[in-house]
């Protein structure tokens, strides 16, 4: 067979494929089918099931996290020479990343930031920082000289400017004063926005913050960490509805339940009080916080209206309570459940 007859041979196959291609689009009838049709699972269902796969090649697994384990010290050494620590590659991080601040990061104050979750107050994050550095000053200082600090303005009434400014202050003169921030998943649905990851970037410029951080971004010292575990995200897609489950309250309930639990106690008694006055006022549009502050204050549970307030942002931050306006212009609180889930709610967290 020469060439010419080869060519030929190709064209012809090729004119028939198209042929094909065009008679069938012509002749083919169109779906009537809709994807809201699709008769999905129940979420709860669909989680025991994924929950109750068989880990794989554990050996393997377990050899791996050891080989990371041996560079711990080395982790340490990277954050104290100024670079911000990125794990990146296959499976979650969060316990290798929780485990290495438990064992290596011992003489320092560790903030962790879930970026997994809908909604982060960064402000917050940024006061607590700048809490516990001046913690350590004043008690690096007391050490030292024997003489207490100067006293600061409340760092919860100052701005986000002075706040950072504290943060990178050369004033402290105390060099080996430093927090570590951790966060998981940094370009996660609460820190993506531009506002959000230009507060982490400011952060991360501050020269008594030592980072360490999963996820990306161009604004960072990164010493990148190709650190794959292969371990099952179960933590941080507990907060996000599987594509193909129906997205029910015994879902919510559930999620709920796992982030209170993980609360302090008086937390908790301070959801309960929420809680049951919603049960028992059905008809209110919420809570005031003005009343909820005073019930909580008669019971023993927070000391003063800041304490109560950073209960609040812990809720807020879960998606537990939203906000809203009464009739009478007061704001409110109210817990985004049904009444019978916000009963079994309550019934699992005594």
């Amino acid at each position: 067979m020469d060439v010419d007859e080869i060519e030929e041979e190709e064209f012809g196959f090729s004119r028939n494929y198209f042929l094909a291609k065009e008679l069938g689009s012509s002749s083919r009838k169109k779906s009537a089918r809709k994807l809201s049709e699709i008769d999905l699972v129940d979420e709860e269902e669909l989680r025991e099931v994924a929950a109750s796969i068989e880990p794989k090649h554990e050996k393997e697994v377990n050899e791996l996290i050891s080989s990371y384990k041996r560079l711990y010290s080395k982790w340490v050494f990277v954050l104290r020479s100024g670079f911000a620590l990125l794990m990146y590659g296959f499976g979650s991080k969060k316990a290798l990343i929780e485990d290495f601040a438990s064992k290596s990061l011992t003489e320092y104050s560790v903030v962790v930031v879930n970026g997994y979750l809908q909604s982060i107050n960064l402000k917050q994050v940024v006061i607590t920082l700048a809490e516990l550095l001046w913690d350590q000053v004043k008690l690096r200082q007391k050490t030292t000289s024997g003489s207490l600090c100067k006293s600061q303005q409340p760092f919860n009434t100052r701005s986000m400017s002075d706040l950072l400014t504290f943060l990178d202050s050369p004033d402290l003169e105390v060099e080996e004063c430093f927090v570590c921030i951790l966060v998981h998943n940094i370009d996660g649905p609460g820190l993506r926005d531009s506002d959000s990851q230009q507060c982490l970037a400011s952060i991360a410029a501050c020269s008594h913050v030592l980072w360490d951080k999963k996820m990306v971004h161009t604004q960072y010292d990164w010493y990148w960490c190709h650190a794959p575990t292969f371990a099952p995200y179960k933590v941080e897609s507990m907060f996000f509805p599987f594509i193909l489950a129906h997205g029910g309250s015994a879902q919510s309930v559930k999620t709920a339940s796992i982030v209170l639990q993980s609360l302090t106690p008086n937390a908790q008694n301070v959801f309960k009080v929420l809680a049951e006055h919603q049960l028992a006022h059905p008809d209110e549009e919420g809570m005031p916080i003005n009343n909820l502050y005073s019930t909580c204050r008669e019971r023993f549970l927070v000391s003063s209206q800041v304490t109560l307030n950073s209960h609040l942002t812990e809720f807020k931050d879960h998606e537990l309570i939203k906000t809203k306006r009464n009739s009478d212009g007061q704001d409110c609180l109210c817990i985004p459940l049904a009444n019978e889930a916000l009963q079994k709610l309550i019934a699992d967290i005594v």
